[in-house]
């Protein structure tokens, strides 16, 4: 496993992290296709023997049983201090006013109920999830950095939003002398490649960590373009993101394989190479579902694409709506 700093900050995460989205009780929240916790933690444990020390969830997942599993799984099998706990806030809770959002009121309280959900006291990053477009942001802000000084979370990050906006936090955070932002977590894989216009470069100008979801297209880029999984046929918000490009996207996923084929390495290998050679992307967020996955991972980061197999892989994408900001 390879370990570098996320973004300008001294904190050393593995160059894979672990997404925990998977994890969760299926008849909680909307994920049909989630791991109950007997099937997760098999996959947490091997995380933790090939070296990733680096887990993402979501107070949203599965209604707060992701972060439960990760929490118990932690406890367990390895040393708080030795891991470094990622989680997000905005997503709706409960019914009603104040169930959601990035208001003081909803981080203050949501952030204490995933603190007793994972089992911890602090959070080693706290991740806004979206922007909140009905709160202002000195207040977003000002809450971020009472919870950092009050000891409850030592980074703070952001997730999927417009240039514009994080390039407004940012400034308003440094004008306030608030704690900044060390992350993003932004949408980029082959199939969605939009944050390479703006956002990406303005992360390497600020010197912020960039911990993409979805490196792998939900698993699209892995397998034939017309198979299918229990997954794609139970994720609708899958669904939205690749329906306007589907052309393009299976040139794509077909190139994919070809270099694949060629190289005598899975799909996977070849779609988390790119991205992991993407500057300045610090840990791709690789989801899994079978042992398989995770060995891909780590394999991947061997895996260095000459020019010809990028420009191979690359040349059909063709520009895209935006969109994983919802």
């Amino acid at each position: 496993m390879d370990y570098v700093r996320l973004g300008q900050t001294g904190l050393e995460v593995s160059r894979i992290c672990l997404g925990c989205m998977s994890y969760g009780e299926p008849g909680r929240g909307n994920h049909a296709w989630s791991l109950p916790e007997d099937e997760s933690r098999p996959f947490l444990k091997k995380a933790l023997d090939l070296g990733i020390n680096f887990f993402d969830t979501a107070n949203v997942y599965s209604d707060g049983s992701s972060e439960e599993i990760v929490g118990r799984a932690i406890t367990d099998f390895t040393s708080r201090d030795t891991i470094v706990l990622a989680t997000k806030v905005n997503g709706r809770m409960r019914p009603g006013p104040n169930g959601a959002g990035l208001s003081r009121k909803a981080i203050l309280s949501e952030l204490d109920a995933s603190l007793k959900r994972l089992g911890t006291d602090y959070i080693d990053l706290y991740q806004i999830h979206r922007f909140d477009y009905q709160t202002p942001i000195e207040e977003t802000l000002e809450a971020l950095n009472d919870v950092v000084r009050a000891g409850k979370v030592r980074y703070i990050g952001a997730s999927s939003m417009f240039a514009w906006q994080f390039a407004q936090m940012l400034a308003t955070s440094k004008a306030n002398g608030w704690a900044r932002f060390v992350s993003m977590q932004n949408y980029v894989n082959l199939l969605y490649r939009e944050e390479e216009r703006e956002m990406l470069p303005l992360c390497k100008a600020e010197g912020i960590g960039v911990i993409p979801w979805s490196p792998l297209a939900r698993g699209r880029l892995t397998r034939d373009w017309d198979e299918t999984t229990a997954r794609t046929e139970t994720d609708e918000f899958g669904k939205t993101l690749y329906s306007k490009t589907a052309g393009a996207d299976r040139q794509v996923v077909e190139a994919v394989a070809e270099v694949a084929g060629a190289r005598g390495l899975p799909r996977a290998q070849i779609a988390l190479a790119w991205v992991l050679g993407k500057s300045p992307i610090t840990a791709p967020i690789v989801g899994a579902t079978k042992i398989r996955h995770l060995e891909d991972a780590v394999a991947a980061l061997s895996v260095k694409l000459t020019a010809e197999e990028i420009a191979a892989v690359e040349t059909p994408y063709v520009p895209h709506a935006v969109s994983g900001f919802s």
